[in-house]
């Protein structure tokens, strides 16, 4: 019974909007579609950082204030710094996403690094998973078992979010929205800077 209750508690935390899904929103209608997927890879990878931890019973580094301040503010100014810069991006046609903004352009590499600071300097993320694990699993479930809920976890929240970004990819998904696409850019940079603001003075 441990599992499905855990499971059911990740999935519901997928639908929560969070700074990640503004990422691969304005990754997924700016760039090529595999630019899209290495940012979703970063945030996978950043989530199995902590899955890792929580596997391991590390929920000391949850009660640890000093890390969890430095986290915050850390995350704070990453959402902030990202926010500004699709704010300041000019206007621009979907086919000239590759320039203009560190955020435009199309490498996998830059891209997976983007997912991957955004996943990791998220403190809801350790709370989360830390959270999850010292309150849902059994001290008596095995290594290898926490191990699978883990990469459960991991492996769910990277086909979430690449069919996200495929669904946001699709032509004409773009089609429909590319003349909205300043604006969405605009909204994605006042709520992820909004997002740090908040994460900063909560």
């Amino acid at each position: 019974m441990e599992f499905p209750l855990i499971a059911l508690a990740h999935f519901l935390a997928l639908l929560s909007p969070e700074p990640d899904f503004f990422l691969i929103l304005q990754t997924a209608l700016r760039l090529p579609l595999r630019c899209a997927f290495a940012v979703c890879a970063g945030i996978a990878g950043a989530n199995a950082v902590y899955l890792f931890l929580a596997v391991l019973g590390l929920e000391t580094v949850r009660q640890s204030t000093e890390l969890a301040l430095v986290l915050r503010f850390l995350g704070a100014a990453y959402l902030i710094y990202i926010g500004v810069l699709l704010l300041r991006a000019p206007m621009r046609p979907l086919d000239n996403g590759g320039s203009g903004s560190t955020l435009h352009i199309p490498s996998l590499r830059r891209q997976f690094a983007l997912g991957f600071m955004s996943g990791l300097l998220n403190p809801k993320n350790a709370v989360f998973y830390l959270s999850l694990f010292t309150a849902m699993v059994s001290p008596q479930t095995s290594l290898g078992t926490r191990a699978l809920y883990g990469l459960w976890m991991a492996a769910l929240a990277l086909v979430c979010d690449a069919g996200l970004a495929a669904a946001l990819g699709n032509d004409h998904v773009k089609t429909r929205l590319g003349v909205w696409i300043f604006r969405i850019e605009k909204c994605a940079g006042a709520v992820l800077a909004a997002f740090g603001v908040f994460l900063a003075i909560d």
